[in-house]
């Protein structure tokens, strides 16, 4: 756990988040600042700080994989939208790398 972040909060239980999906490697939780009716956050317990940190852990990176295919089975999504972001110059904001499943609404391209 790394002092001061949100997400490790989260994981430590000691910052609430309306959860909708966990297992030993990984949480789901209702993003506060929804962008589509289904905006959930999949993060791992581990902390790593972005997708670059977590891709030096391979097998990290494809439980979270398996943890996102899970959320979007257990909230019946057939078509949803998977974003990182990395760096705060593109939205990044808070450090624990994080997967934004959005769904319920037509996704345009390029998103932005």
């Amino acid at each position: 756990m790394v002092e001061g972040c949100l997400f490790c909060g989260i994981v430590e239980g000691s910052v609430p988040a309306d959860k909708v999906y966990e297992d030993a490697d990984a949480i789901a939780f209702t993003d506060i600042n929804p962008q589509a009716p289904t905006h959930v956050l999949v993060i791992p317990r581990t902390h790593y700080v972005d997708l670059v940190e977590l891709a030096e852990h391979p097998t990290a990176a494809s439980t979270l994989a398996q943890a996102i295919a899970a959320v979007a089975r257990e909230l019946g999504l057939s078509d949803f939208r998977t974003v990182f972001n990395t760096g705060a110059e593109v939205g990044q904001s808070v450090f624990h790398v994080h997967a934004h499943v959005l769904a319920g609404r037509p996704m345009t391209w390029p998103p932005g």
